[in-house]
């Protein structure tokens, strides 16, 4: 476990300390199985992300501690990019499946499980993936509680979205041009709240020690190599996704569109010691599972 594990703090100091210690070791591997797609991205390609989108949010969407930002993104690098933008911006963030919306206009039907706008007057930034963001544009709650709309193309090159709609900005058009260093408002501590996930809120504080309870319960380090198939939607999937990795200096594999033909070379590939997510694979508490 990392020297710094115990130190209080949010989550964007969990990176400040990664990079400080390991910038260059991989911290984010990603997986697409059905593109065939792998990005690595060391702590400081990583942290250089975050800064680009954490400067996005707040000079170009006009994001203050305590905006809200609702995002429909599946698991994938960028999710990860997003989530530690908006705790170094003190920006609430609220993951929601892409699943709930995929196809569900086409039917006719408002998506199950969406995210409902927290209140008149209350605004937020919507995020949304290019595969689902037609449906997410048709739900009129969702949408139209949103104050500032952002596409991403999630193109394993960078590139824009293949079609752009009126009213949206394009994530991958944009982010490019922001500076590679973010300064946090003073008003952003770790109490600032960071998340809403599963009918709850916590602050930076209270997701950096559910993420230290989670390191000292699957006794992850940084010698660990965690393969992670699970939705940013749930905090289990945030904690494993990416609290518990920075906490422990562990790097993470996200995968996603999951071909089981390619497991045993992926393990053995990616040096993997934990796995979460995989069909079968976890053990019987539904936590990550150690490989002997």
């Amino acid at each position: 476990m990392s020297a710094h594990a115990g130190n209080a703090g949010g989550p964007a100091e969990l990176l400040r300390r990664r990079l400080a210690d390991d910038p260059s070791s991989p911290l984010v591997t990603f997986y697409d199985d059905a593109s065939g797609e792998r990005v690595e991205l060391s702590a400081r390609t990583f942290d250089n992300w975050v800064a680009k989108t954490a400067n996005f949010l707040v000079d170009g969407l006009a994001a203050e501690p305590g905006t809200r930002a609702v995002l429909v993104l599946p698991p994938h690098w960028q999710t990860a990019v997003w989530l530690m933008a908006c705790w170094s911006a003190g920006v609430v963030a609220e993951p929601v499946d892409p699943g709930a919306f995929r196809g569900h206009a086409a039917a006719g039907g408002s998506a199950p499980g969406r995210a409902e706008p927290a209140g008149a007057g209350e605004p937020y930034i919507l995020a949304a993936a290019q595969e689902v963001l037609d449906d997410v544009l048709t739900d009129e709650v969702l949408a139209g509680g949103a104050e500032e709309i952002v596409g991403l193309s999630l193109h394993a090159l960078g590139g824009p979205l293949a079609d752009c709609p009126p009213g949206v900005t394009d994530y991958s058009a944009e982010v490019r041009s922001y500076a590679d260093r973010f300064a946090p408002d003073a008003e952003v501590t770790p109490e600032t709240p960071a998340i809403s996930v599963t009918k709850a809120t916590l602050s930076g504080a209270e997701l950096v020690a559910a993420g230290r309870a989670a390191v000292e319960k699957w006794e992850l380090d940084a010698r660990d190599r965690l393969l992670v198939d699970m939705s940013f939607a749930t905090l289990d999937g945030v904690l494993t996704g990416l609290v518990a990795p920075l906490i422990s200096g562990a790097s993470v594999i996200i995968q996603r569109n999951f071909d089981k033909a390619t497991l045993d070379r992926r393990l053995t590939m990616e040096h993997v010691t934990v796995v979460a997510g995989l069909p079968g694979w976890n053990d019987e508490s539904g936590h990550p599972r150690r490989l002997t």
